[in-house]
């Protein structure tokens, strides 16, 4: 069972408004809620061989309940990687936060 990360000490104000699914170099898959600037910095981290690829399912998605919970796990316990990114950074989840994703695809009809 993934341990919850340690809370940041002050935190971050991404908005989340897409869903992604993301290719590791091992060829596994997952998806996850971001918006452009992450999506951005997954395009810049598949270019660096650090994951195989990223791409967009869906725009836009509503901020639900659920987006709003997810929104504020992700504030609380990672920031945003910079530019100069030397691995890429999966945002690990808690069983109730993947529990969280898998209800937002489930609500954009999506996965």
């Amino acid at each position: 069972m993934a341990e919850e990360p340690t809370p940041l000490e002050q935190a971050g104000h991404e908005s989340l408004d897409m869903i992604e699914e993301i290719t590791r170099n091992d060829g596994s898959k997952y998806m996850e809620i971001g918006n452009m600037v992450h999506n951005g910095r997954a395009e810049f981290a598949a270019e660096k061989k650090f994951i195989k690829e990223v791409r967009i399912l869906k725009l836009n998605i509503p901020e639900s309940a659920n987006v709003i919970k997810y929104e504020d796990y992700i504030n609380h316990h990672f920031l945003m990687q910079g530019w100069d990114m030397d691995h890429w950074e999966e945002w690990q989840k808690t069983p109730e936060m993947q529990k969280t994703v898998d209800a937002i695809l489930s609500e954009n009809q999506v996965g």
